[in-house]
């Protein structure tokens, strides 16, 4: 009879999580260079007063309220989107606290989505898409999930700086790491044990009884 194969751990690699979070990082550092250039400054009211424009009645109240808020200081609004973003983006790329980055980028996306993008409408015959901006909201949210099952990043600011300040992971970490916990191993098929031969036991024979002797054979 054939035993059970056998199987091995093969650790997972760590550096595709770590590859996937610098390549956004960068996408979204090229954003944030984009918004240094002047033409984003001079354009940034008329952006934002345009994203107004078509929308549903029930919503003009929420536009009207972040114009007003802006206009006297479109320059210090400008410029203060450009640094967060260059921020996040740092810090993205860096695996610089990573859980606080990520909730923070979630909701500045959101935030962008629902005052400059619109909402990505209005939602007329002519619309295409929804926005980028919720986009990025949900590759933030998938990266904030991910880190939350792959535990700490080995490629990141935050792996260091975890070994040097007790509480880092509570600004870096879903949940709190388990010191000494093994990395996550994947199941691999070992060589199929050596097949030992089986001995079959022989049935067993009947013993022959004895003859019964006489009773008269027996003395008194």
């Amino acid at each position: 009879m054939a035993s059970t194969p056998t199987t091995t751990a093969r650790p997972v690699s760590a550096w595709p999580k770590d590859a996937l979070r610098i390549s956004f990082g960068i996408i979204w550092l090229i954003d944030a260079i984009l918004k240094w250039l002047p033409g984003f400054r001079s354009d940034y009211m008329s952006m934002i007063m345009g994203a107004g424009q078509g929308q549903p009645g029930w919503l003009h109240w929420w536009f009207s309220f972040w114009t007003n808020l802006q206009h006297s200081e479109v320059m210090f609004f400008a410029y203060m989107v450009a640094i967060l973003e260059t921020l996040i983006a740092v810090a993205v790329i860096l695996g610089f606290a990573r859980k606080v980055t990520y909730i923070s980028a979630v909701a500045f996306s959101v935030l962008i989505w629902a005052t400059a993008e619109g909402f990505g409408g209005p939602y007329t015959s002519g619309s295409a898409d929804i926005g980028t901006a919720v986009i990025y909201a949900v590759v933030f949210a998938g990266l904030l999930a991910l880190s939350y099952y792959s535990g700490p990043a080995r490629y990141s600011a935050d792996y260091y700086l975890e070994k040097k300040i007790s509480w880092w992971w509570r600004l870096a970490e879903m949940r709190r790491p388990v010191p000494g916990l093994p990395a996550t191993a994947a199941p691999v098929p070992g060589p199929t044990a050596a097949i030992s031969p089986v001995s079959v036991p022989q049935p067993r024979t009947a013993e022959t009884a004895k003859p019964a002797e006489p009773a008269g054979r027996h003395s008194a």
